[in-house]
């Protein structure tokens, strides 16, 4: 398993978080179902978001960002950000979702996984041109989130393997994601075995219509669902369906849906209600034991 270590340290003021970050590639070779892609991964920050996007991924990786020793509690969260399977906003539901999870005690690892390949060097005027039509944008994703469900399973099954390296505890793994990283969150838990199934997640504002799988899984998985009443591409019903189902099959379920946020708030702060999820998201995993 090829590995490639980097250090950093961010320090915030008032205090000094470390955020050790290890970056690891889920396969030795090619990827399985897309040797033939020969495109280059990168990076786009000009764009209407005010944050990095990640695009054209054909390697498929985990960093992960560590907590303090004294403040880690064994739980661990895989987090896989959003972009409609064309792009990773890798910062704001990436990397600062990590730090986060990390500041509460919580090992995350930020999940690259593959997306549909982009033609041109402006990837939001081009994903933006096939969301004019949902079902022929899913027409052209449906290939590509089979592979990205393989990706995230595989991540599951390397952090789960790995846990006793890292000091984790293996049966307090999560998976969490954003829009259609929220649907990769529920295809992995909707096909995944035993062996690779997490133990608790997280979707937040997904695209429910592109999940793979529809089994429910039997034992007890916690779920945290969050999204906007305003999402303005009208995703919001999405969520309350699977709440509804998550509720039917006697699972434990929380649904916090904001009155004002729109899609893809993300770790922003716009002075919305939904600038609150991440306080309701600590409390559930306090009450779930996630963390102390």
């Amino acid at each position: 398993m090829k590995r490639i270590l980097s250090l950093c340290l961010c320090f915030s003021l008032g205090a000094n978080f470390a955020f050790s970050q290890e970056r690891i590639a889920l396969y030795s070779g090619k990827a399985p179902g897309s040797e033939s892609w020969d495109w280059k991964e990168t990076e786009s920050s000009t764009n209407g978001f005010n944050t990095r996007l990640v695009y054209n991924v054909v390697e498929p990786s985990i960093t992960a960002y560590f907590p303090e020793k004294s403040k880690a509690n064994g739980t661990s969260v895989i987090v896989a950000p959003g972009g409609a399977f064309h792009i990773l906003s890798i910062d704001s539901e990436g990397i600062e979702v990590a730090k986060w999870l990390n500041q509460r005690g919580i090992t995350a690892f930020v999940l690259k996984y593959r997306v549909v390949h982009i033609l041109s060097n402006d990837p939001v005027k081009e994903l933006s041109t096939k969301m004019q039509d949902f079902n022929k944008l899913d027409e052209i994703n449906a290939p590509v989130i089979k592979l990205a469900t393989q990706d995230g399973l595989k991540a599951m099954e390397y952090v789960r393997n790995h846990a006793s390296d890292w000091g984790l505890n293996p049966q307090k793994i999560g998976f969490m994601g954003f829009s259609a990283g929220g649907t990769l969150t529920m295809s992995v838990l909707q096909t995944a075995s035993d062996a690779n199934r997490p133990n608790f997640v997280a979707p937040i504002y997904l695209y429910k219509k592109a999940v793979l799988g529809s089994q429910i899984p039997s034992n007890r998985i916690p779920i945290f669902i969050a999204a906007a009443s305003d999402d303005n591409l009208g995703l919001a019903t999405h969520s309350v369906d699977l709440y509804l189902e998550w509720l039917k099959a006697k699972q434990p379920a929380e649904l916090h849906m904001y009155v004002k946020g729109g899609h893809g708030f993300g770790m922003r702060k716009m002075n919305t209600p939904s600038d609150y999820w991440t306080m309701d998201f600590e409390h559930w995993l306090h009450f779930h034991q996630y963390i102390p």
